[in-house]
């Protein structure tokens, strides 16, 4: 088994690549939850339903958020009544949210998302990270706000001073499919919000330390692959650099993967990272990510 550790937007477009080398029923991904939040009367889980439609081929590629050909008419029809939404969601993606938030009056985060994933025929294990509500507050130039308040409403350009959230308990089916794994593979989202969130959680590094973890660096240079990561790694005093991010995972990664214009980096790194490799990890294309899989996976 393989488990993959996601966000919402660098590592589904590996997971394009991941679920096309190996079977899907061989796969299990682990996905941030720390920005859930209610919207306009819906649960909205962006990160997962992000890896859902992913893992289902429906998503929409140019914004890494929603459905692909979705239409936007009760979004329109809510700002022509007064209600701006902060997130501007579409009518097919209201749909699962919907959904999802009526399945949360009975289950669990983790079997809501079970039922979906298997009503939209993904084979792969798609596990929140826990069941539990975690908060996110951002402190910036402009004072605290929410994480969505930052990204969509500011569009991230606020100077950020810190990032504040607490750690929750993972869910037993998190811990078992890490201890069960052959390999972990850390996609290359963003290291403060998307992937310290799942590795802040009780038990999580410790299992990291037995298991076979491979890492794709979101930094390329001095820039993130994609997303406000940068801006966030400064608030926390860790460098934005391949090398500040092989630093940031030390104390469990086995396997480091970095961009072929950072090989300045490769003698630095391998200081403290056993194994690191330079590939090409800016993906143009899908064969791009699977060629990226198939280097990470060794098949």
């Amino acid at each position: 088994m393989i488990t993959v550790f996601s966000g919402g937007t660098g590592t589904p477009k590996l997971l394009q690549g991941i679920k096309r080398v190996i079977p899907e029923d061989e796969l299990n991904i682990v996905v941030n939850t720390l920005e859930n939040n209610f919207f306009s009367g819906v649960y909205v889980s962006a990160d997962i339903d992000t890896v859902l439609y992913t893992m289902c081929d429906l998503i929409n590629e140019e914004t890494w958020y929603g459905r692909k050909d979705d239409t936007f008419t009760t979004h329109e029809t809510l700002a022509e009544l007064g209600l701006e939404e902060t997130l501007r969601i579409g009518d097919k993606d209201r749909a699962l949210k919907i959904q999802k938030t009526l399945l949360l009056d009975e289950f669990s985060l983790t079997d809501a998302v079970r039922i979906q994933k298997n009503n939209m025929g993904i084979k792969a294990n798609i596990l929140p990270m826990s069941n539990e509500q975690s908060n996110v507050t951002i402190d910036t130039d402009m004072g605290t706000m929410g994480f969505h308040e930052f990204l969509i409403s500011h569009q991230s350009k606020p100077l950020v001073k810190d990032i504040i959230y607490e750690s929750v308990t993972p869910t037993n089916e998190v811990l078992c499919a890490i201890e069960e794994s052959d390999q972990v593979i850390i996609g290359p989202s963003n290291p403060i919000t998307s992937i310290n969130p799942i590795l802040i959680m009780p038990g999580i590094r410790d299992l990291l330390k037995k298991t076979y973890t491979t890492s794709v660096s979101p930094i390329i240079g001095e820039d993130a692959v994609s997303g406000p990561a940068a801006k966030f790694m400064k608030a926390k005093n860790v460098e934005v650099s391949p090398l500040g991010i092989a630093k940031f995972y030390e104390e469990f990664l086995d396997h480091y993967i970095i961009n072929t214009t950072d090989n300045k980096y490769k003698n630095s790194i391998k200081e403290f990272i056993p194994e690191v490799s330079v590939e090409n990890i800016i993906f143009k294309t899908l064969q791009d990510k699977i060629n990226l899989a198939q280097k990470i996976l060794g098949v």
